[in-house]
């Protein structure tokens, strides 16, 4: 029968000695791919249309009135940054392409900037009040770990709000389990209330999720196969109160919902 000392001599005589580098040597992860700065500027384009689409259909009230300066200022400014910083070879996740990994990020960024607006509406507070308390920062890379920190805090009465603007471009909208169980520990420890609010764009419908509170036995826990049988909460319709064409809601429309 074979061991491992015959697997060790083998790999040792097709020149590998480290077992990970023979590995990465198979699947070619070893080869490390320019950046296509070509797709990376049409990514970016389509990153300004899709919010034009939305800038089009949505309530004057927290329409984005200056939008070239938004542009400026969330998306191009940004890839300037990342460009300077030579960090855009490190957007690397599970072998998907750095463009890839660009425009995931910079859509979840530019998203999240963009309804600041309508945030400040919803929960009756100034945009000022709204605290940045996510840990994607440009000038270390290492800080783009996919970290299950909130991305915003708020404070609204007695309680401190944590709020994850989210997105679905697909039609499939989930949670995470690792951001649950992140939000359930700071509501332990703290007392902070965690709220994914999930805009499914593909629908064109907003969710309001308290993600602190969920119960293990929760009838939407799902195996979503498309993400490695990952475990996941699935939004289910009940918690979608906001058609992006209508008036955002206001936090009264949302308090049963968030903080029964």
């Amino acid at each position: 029968m074979f061991n491992k000392n015959d697997f060790k001599e083998y790999r040792s005589k097709i020149g590998f000695s480290n077992a990970n580098e023979l590995k990465n040597f198979l699947s070619a992860k070893d080869i490390k791919s320019e950046i296509d700065y070509s797709y990376i500027n049409h990514l970016t384009q389509r990153l300004k249309d899709i919010i034009i689409s939305i800038n089009k259909i949505i309530d004057n009230s927290i329409k984005v009135i200056d939008f070239d300066k938004f542009c400026k200022d969330n998306i191009d400014t940004v890839l300037s940054t990342l460009k300077l910083s030579n960090l855009l070879p490190k957007f690397n996740n599970q072998g998907r392409r750095p463009e890839e990994v660009y425009f995931s990020w910079m859509r979840g960024s530019v998203v999240s900037h963009y309804f600041t607006k309508a945030l400040g509406t919803i929960f009756g507070i100034k945009e000022s009040e709204i605290s940045i308390i996510g840990k994607d920062n440009l000038e270390n890379i290492d800080t783009f770990s996919r970290q299950p920190t909130a991305d915003l805090e708020l404070k609204v009465d007695d309680k401190i709000i944590r709020i994850e603007m989210q997105s679905g471009y697909q039609g499939i909208n989930d949670i995470k389990q690792h951001k649950v169980l992140e939000a359930k520990r700071q509501f332990i420890n703290s007392g902070i209330y965690s709220v994914v609010i999930h805009f499914d764009f593909f629908n064109g419908q907003v969710a309001f999720v308290n993600i602190s509170q969920i119960k293990e036995d929760d009838m939407n826990w799902i195996t979503r196969q498309q993400m490695e049988g990952q475990t996941v909460f699935n939004i289910n319709q009940d918690y979608f109160v906001w058609l992006l064409t209508d008036k955002c809601p206001k936090l009264e429309d949302l308090k049963e919902c968030l903080f029964e």
